[in-house]
C-alpha cells in the first residue's frame, strides 16, 4: 500500500512538472493525462479515494483543455465512483460533471445512468425530495431513449418516495402509469398487479372509500386477471375494514396476505400508517360516545 501511495505521488509530481513545464500545447496535455491517469490507479490501489478522486479530476481538466469530452466525462465519473467512499457531495458534484459533458455530446443513455447513480446518493442521506428530483430526470432520459425497464424503475422509486412524503396522488398517478405501460409488454405484464397494488395502497392512504373502489374497478378494466388475484382480494378486504372501521379485521387481512407472500418494508410502512388511522378515527368516536 505504501509503494503504491509513493508511486501515486511521483507520477503526480511528474504530471504537474509537465503541465507547468514548457512543450507544444496538445502533447504537454497529453503526456501530464498519461501520468494522471497512472497517478490515480495507484492511489486506488492504496485505497486513498480522496486523493485518487482528486488526481481524476484534473485528469478531466487535462482532456477539458484537449477538448476531449467523452474523456473528461470519464475522468469525473471515475472521481465520483472514488469520491463515494468517503465524500458524498464531491461524488455527486463530480457526476454532475460528467452528465452536463455526455450531454453536450448528446449521449443520453449515459447522462440516465448517472443521473441516476446521484439520485442514489441522495436516496443513501434519505434526501427524497433531491433523489425524486434526480430519479424524475433519470426516467426522463431513459425513456427518450426507449430503455423502458430502467425508466420503470427510476419512476417506481419516484412514486415510493411521494407517497413517503405523503404525495400519494402523485404516487398513484405514476404506479397507475407504469401498469398501464406494462400490460402492453410481455416481459412486464406480469409485475402489473404489484403495481396496481402499490397504487391501491396509497388510496387506502387517502382514507376515501368511495375513490378507493372506483379505483379498483378501473383496475380491473386495466387488466382483467386483476380480480382474481390475491393483492385485488387484500385491497378488497383492507377497503372494507376500513369503510366497517373494523381494525382487528383490518390486522387480520394483512396477516393472512403477509402468511403467504411477504410485505415489503415500504407497504408494511404505508399500510401501518392505513392502519393508525384506522385507529385514530376509531378512538375519536368512542371518545364522542
Amino acid at each position: 500500500m505504501g509503494d503504491q501511495m509513493a508511486r501515486g505521488e511521483e507520477f503526480l509530481k511528474k504530471a504537474e512538472k509537465k503541465l507547468n513545464g514548457w512543450g507544444l500545447f496538445g502533447s504537454k496535455y497529453d503526456d501530464a493525462s498519461d501520468l494522471f491517469d497512472k497517478a490515480a490507479n495507484c492511489f486506488k490501489l492504496s485505497k486513498s479515494w480522496d486523493r485518487a478522486g482528486a488526481v481524476y479530476v484534473k485528469l478531466a481538466s487535462c482532456h477539458l483543455k484537449l477538448d476531449s469530452k467523452h474523456e473528461a466525462a470519464g475522468a469525473y465519473a471515475n472521481a465520483a465512483h472514488c469520491y463515494k467512499k468517503t465524500n458524498t457531495r464531491e461524488a455527486i458534484s463530480c457526476l454532475e460533471q460528467a452528465v452536463h459533458m455526455f450531454l453536450d455530446i448528446g449521449r443520453l443513455n449515459m447522462s440516465a445512468r448517472y443521473y441516476k447513480e446521484i439520485a442514489e446518493l441522495y436516496e443513501q442521506e434519505q434526501n427524497l425530495e433531491q433523489a425524486i428530483i434526480y430519479y424524475e430526470k433519470a426516467a426522463d432520459l431513459f425513456q427518450s431513449e426507449d430503455v423502458t425497464t430502467s425508466a420503470n424503475q427510476c419512476k417506481q422509486k419516484i412514486a415510493e418516495f411521494s407517497a413517503k412524503v405523503e404525495k400519494y396522488q402523485r404516487a398513484i398517478d405514476i404506479f397507475e402509469e407504469i401498469a398501464r405501460h406494462s400490460i402492453k409488454n410481455n416481459l412486464l405484464k406480469y409485475g402489473v398487479r404489484g403495481h396496481l397494488l402499490n397504487a391501491g395502497i396509497c388510496q387506502l392512504c387517502r382514507g376515501d372509500v368511495v375513490a378507493i373502489n372506483n379505483a379498483l374497478e378501473k383496475y380491473q378494466d386495466l387488466d382483467p386477471t386483476f380480480s382474481g388475484t390475491r393483492e385485488c382480494k387484500l385491497l378488497v378486504d383492507l377497503t372494507a375494514a376500513i369503510d366497517e372501521e373494523d381494525v382487528p379485521k383490518f390486522t387480520g387481512c394483512l396477516r393472512e396476505y403477509d402468511s403467504m407472500t411477504k410485505l415489503d418494508e415500504w407497504r408494511t410502512t404505508l399500510l401501518l400508517r392505513v392502519k393508525e388511522a384506522l385507529k385514530a378515527k376509531e378512538l375519536e368516536e368512542d371518545d364522542l360516545t
